[in-house]
C-alpha cells in the first residue's frame, strides 16, 4: 500500500467514526419523577405552564399560554 490509500483509509475511518458516534453513545435522559416530560419548564418554585395549540378546518389556529 502507498501513502494514498493510507490517507484514503484514514478519511473513511475517520468519516465513519463521527457518523457512527452519536449513535453508540448512551442517551442523555433529563427524565426525573418530578419532571417525567424531560422538559425543564418545572421549575422549583412550583409555578407550571401550559401550553394549549387549537385549530379546525377553516378557523385560525389559537395558541394559548396558561400560567397556573
Amino acid at each position: 500500500m502507498n501513502w494514498q490509500e493510507i490517507v484514503a483509509l484514514v478519511i473513511v475511518g475517520a468519516a465513519a467514526f463521527f457518523l457512527l458516534r452519536p449513535h453508540l453513545r448512551p442517551p442523555t435522559t433529563l427524565r426525573t419523577p418530578a419532571n417525567p416530560c424531560g422538559c425543564s419548564a418545572v421549575g422549583a418554585g412550583g409555578s407550571k405552564a401550559s401550553i394549549i395549540v387549537r385549530s379546525r378546518k377553516g378557523e385560525r389556529p389559537q395558541v394559548i399560554l396558561k400560567m397556573n
